[in-house]
């Protein structure tokens, strides 16, 4: 792997190329890392760094395209031919090694950013603020590998014991060359960092860093991927209490312009003074003629988005640009008092956890239990709901609908389709117009275990580390 030096965050998700020679910087203080962790405010002032490398320009969270890609890459978007046709190349699975750079590049940038807090940490004296670090240390990195073998590598659950994935890197040490790892293994030592994080890590970090329950809430996510429905479970309940918090119907709508953090258990925060715009500008621009979607509302999708669900407004507007009417993507609209688009990213919801959770029980012969899960997150969605009576595969499918629903246009659809070994199939008869009229998919089936499902390794760093192979297919 190149010597990072703990390198200016270049990005997670820019998805496009650079310069090799541009990697070469020391932007920690410009000393190395030896020099850098001798006080609690050197460890603060690191951790601070691992949270800016989650929102610094074409990262993933705040002003990279990880809001959108699962959904260009999946059937929750068409692309609009009136804009500027972003990400095209993705949306047609034609996309190579020379497309996505940055996202390894900056995954491993934040990961060894963590690895020098937890290869330094253990200077300071036993105590809660040596807990806490390390608990946030181990948490940023799971969370950035996992994020990242869902890009890169099969699931747990299609995977089998010779599947590969990235390389779990733990160490600062500069011009290594490791090889990719078991699927299985790397799983196992995003759990174990997970687990570990979660005994350490203070519960009042606010919703800004990660705390005890959004490690919680991750871990649910993890298991579920692996399919380890009992851990899952036990995961979401310690994130979710006795009594789940989620936004009601009125709330709801507010916690996308950032006027409550009900429901939130851990978001990236982007202030005015960061400025980073990119969730809003991936979907559209406001311009003269009206709102110009990058990326609008696949007509059958949006016909999933009914009158009395509150995310049907929080979500789309539909209205006209140049007089042709589209199904545009507002959930990233913007908060009062900022510039358009600049708004927090909501990491990770409690509502995803009691998705994770329904699931798990079903999976784990509970109907009841999940049930009672999806008729509270339709309770708190719904105008007018009546609890419904479902068992069986309908009542998984209800479960998987709401999901896809609830965690639109938020980095999921995509992987959550690899991670079911499902196939991604698009209308080829419906366009990109509010009324499915207009230009429809070319490309319109990706089936499961399609090569395409993971994203090849950059070609440059394959260049530089003989030992990363490439993912079949490319």
């Amino acid at each position: 792997m190149k010597n990072y030096q703990l390198l200016i965050l270049l990005g997670i998700l820019g998805l496009v190329s650079c310069r090799k020679d541009e990697l070469d910087l020391f932007p920690y203080n410009q000393v190395e890392t030896s020099q850098a962790f001798n006080t609690e405010a050197d460890i603060n002032l690191a951790v601070n760094g691992m949270y800016t490398g989650l929102r610094a320009t074409n990262t993933y969270f705040v002003n990279g395209t990880w809001n959108i890609i699962a959904d260009v890459l999946a059937d929750n978007l068409i692309i609009n031919q009136t804009g500027r046709l972003t990400l095209k190349t993705f949306g047609e699975w034609r996309f190579t090694g020379e497309d996505t750079y940055l996202l390894f590049n900056g995954g491993y940038t934040i990961t060894r950013r963590a690895n020098a807090i937890l290869e330094n940490i253990e200077k300071f004296p036993a105590g809660a603020f040596k807990d806490n670090a390390m608990g946030e240390a181990l948490a940023i990195r799971a969370m950035v590998y996992f994020d990242m073998s869902r890009v890169y590598s099969k699931t747990y659950l299609n995977a089998t014991d010779s599947d590969s994935t990235l390389p779990y890197v733990v160490s600062t040490e500069a011009d290594i060359t490791p090889a990719k790892e078991s699927v299985r293994a790397f799983y196992e030592k995003v759990i174990a960092d997970l687990v570990q994080a979660q005994s350490l890590i203070a519960d009042n970090n606010g919703v800004g860093r990660f705390k005890k329950t959004a490690v919680s809430g991750l871990l649910s996510r993890v298991y579920l991927y692996k399919g380890d429905w009992a851990n899952a479970i036990q995961s979401a309940n310690a994130a979710l209490g006795t009594s789940p918090v989620l936004p009601g119907i009125a709330a709801f709508p507010n916690l996308w312009k950032d006027a409550t953090e009900d429901g939130v258990l851990f978001k990236v925060k982007n202030t005015n003074i960061d400025n980073l715009n990119a969730q809003g500008v991936n979907y559209y621009q406001a311009v003269t003629g009206g709102i110009k979607s990058e990326y609008v509302v696949e007509y059958n999708f949006k016909q999933l988005f009914l009158s009395n669900d509150v995310r049907t407004s929080t979500y789309i507007s539909t209205s006209a640009f140049n007089g042709v009417p589209y199904n545009h993507v507002v959930k990233h609209a913007g908060r009062a008092g900022s510039p358009a688009g600049v708004v927090d990213a909501k990491v990770l919801r409690t509502a995803e956890v009691l998705l994770n959770r329904a699931e798990s029980f079903y999976r784990n012969i509970n109907e009841p239990a999940a049930l009672a899960d999806l008729n509270l997150l339709k309770a708190n969605r719904y105008t007018g709901h009546v609890n419904v009576m479902l068992s069986g595969p309908a009542l998984l499918n209800e479960i998987l609908k709401e999901r896809r629903l609830e965690l639109a246009f938020e980095g999921d659809r995509f992987w959550d389709i690899k991670r079911r070994n499902a196939s991604v199939i698009r209308d080829g008869t419906k366009g990109d117009k509010a009324d499915g009229t207009g230009s429809p998919f070319v490309f319109t089936t990706l089936n499961s275990g399609d090569p395409k499902f993971q994203l090849p390794f950059p070609q440059a760093e394959i260049n530089f580390n003989t030992n990363l192979k490439q993912n079949p297919g490319y």
